[in-house]
């Protein structure tokens, strides 16, 4: 696949790539420190240098997908922007683990028992690749010690045996912890490494029998069947934040500097309107009221835009993810980390009643910007009628990251087939088969038959 773009060249991997977003002095007087994870893709995609060149080609934007099969036949599929950023600022993940759980027995040698798991990840970095490079290689680890953390107590939880708090709660608590922690620890590797930028997570786990996905970002996931659509997860975006984001700013106005306020108008105000009525909101206001402008009030607001265009201080257009620790409002020197958020949702849905068709699929922003969900669901069926089972789930990947990509028109636009604007992020998807983890659940579930279903 990779031959036929053979003559394309990129150059090293060197310096910051902002995209245009202010940063912290400091990062710049940081940037001669080596990066702590070399630039790479995937590794189960098992790309060499030239290929990683290739991959990386913002005219051709090729479709990249594994050469080799992946657990249970995942599909993945990724391909660059159309040249926003010099490299592919997207990051994936795929690992199996294994909890291992010592069982004492009275009057009898102790019971080994390895609870299986699957991890995958989505990281969708921004301003460089430092931020989702960091993620993709260490928070599984993070997790693990976690879920080892929990072990016995999910066990006991598992065998039917009392315990303070449900297997859900302890696994929830798991990835909420561990998201954290990364945040943390990209946050104390700044005066060590390089690592530049900022990225959303999207994390899904199986195990014993149910899948949990954590959500910090605007990335997706979504469960595609034959009759119905299940998101399971929401996009954190400025817009959607408004209200969390203006209430933290109203009760720590210090966050603010000088140029922001907390307060939403109706309308922008002008200086021309000083003592006039205006209509407004305060934080914790859902209807809005009257005022009479004051100068303080011609401070841009802490939230501005609609919809995609929707910005944290004029600046950044997602509100949850790890790093942006040096991130500086635009043309301010006011950081914006105090208001975004490494906090991920986990929402969980049980295996036990999916079916062959079911799906989950996981996607970048790059993807879902121009993909609906019952779009995606669309192009996923037509894939489960023309291929075998083995190269379905590739295949769907494969389809859904052009669909979102589009063609390129007259050498130098992106369209859709209805002519309309594709995507020019990078765009990264799994198509992730459920059934197989329900068999997996019962087999492994069967060896405990006095554990209900």
């Amino acid at each position: 696949m990779l031959n036929r773009f053979k003559n394309a060249v990129i150059g090293a991997v060197g310096g910051f790539e902002t995209n245009g977003l202010a940063l912290n002095q400091d990062l710049h007087q940081r940037s001669s420190l080596s990066p702590k994870f070399p630039y790479a893709r995937p590794h189960f995609l098992e790309l060499d240098w030239e290929q990683m060149q290739i991959s990386a080609d913002h005219r051709l934007r090729p479709i990249i997908h594994p050469s080799q099969s992946l657990a249970f036949n995942t599909g993945y599929a990724e391909c660059i922007n159309a040249g926003k950023s010099k490299w592919n600022e997207d990051q994936a993940v795929l690992q199996q683990g294994v909890l291992t759980k010592l069982e004492l027995v009275e009057n009898s040698p102790p019971v080994k028992y390895d609870i299986p798991y699957s991890y995958y990840g989505i990281f969708d970095g921004h301003a460089g690749v430092g931020a989702a490079l960091c993620a993709a290689n260490q928070l599984h680890h993070i997790l693990h010690e976690k879920l080892v953390d929990a072990q016995d107590d999910i066990w006991q939880d598992f065998i039917g045996k009392t315990v303070s708090k449900p297997r859900d709660l302890l696994i929830i608590g798991a990835l909420e912890s561990g998201f954290r922690e990364m945040d943390q620890l990209i946050a104390e590797d700044r005066n060590k490494y390089q690592s530049a930028g900022g990225c959303t997570a999207l994390v899904a786990l199986f195990i014993l029998g149910k899948l949990y996905v954590a959500n910090a970002g605007d990335s997706r996931a979504v469960i595609c069947s034959t009759n119905k659509i299940i998101p399971m997860s929401m996009d954190f975006t400025p817009e959607n934040e408004r209200d969390r984001i203006r209430q933290l700013a109203e009760e720590q106005p210090a966050l603010l500097g000088k140029e922001f306020t907390f307060r939403e108008y109706i309308c922008q105000p002008k200086s021309v309107d000083l003592g006039k009525p205006i209509m407004y909101r305060d934080a914790h206001m859902k209807g809005w009221a009257y005022k009479t402008l004051q100068t303080e009030d011609l401070k841009m607001p802490v939230i501005t835009g609609q919809g995609k265009r929707s910005r944290v201080m004029g600046t950044i257009g997602v509100t949850r993810g790890f790093g942006d620790h040096d991130l500086l409002a635009v043309h301010q020197k006011t950081p914006i980390k105090p208001f975004l958020s490494p906090h991920p949702e986990v929402q969980v849905h049980k295996l036990i009643d999916v079916t062959e068709k079911d799906v989950l699929v996981m996607g970048t922003d790059g993807l879902w910007d121009v993909v609906s969900c019952s779009k995606a669901a669309e192009v996923i069926g037509k894939q489960f009628d023309l291929f075998s089972q083995k190269e379905r789930y590739v295949s769907a990947a494969t389809c859904l990251v052009g669909s979102a990509r589009g063609i390129l028109v007259n050498d130098h636009s992106w369209q859709l087939k209805n002519e309309k604007p594709a995507s020019v992020d990078d765009i990264s998807v799994f198509v992730i088969p459920l059934f197989p983890y329900r068999d997996a659940y019962l087999e492994f579930k069967s060896k405990y038959t006095d554990v209900d279903l």
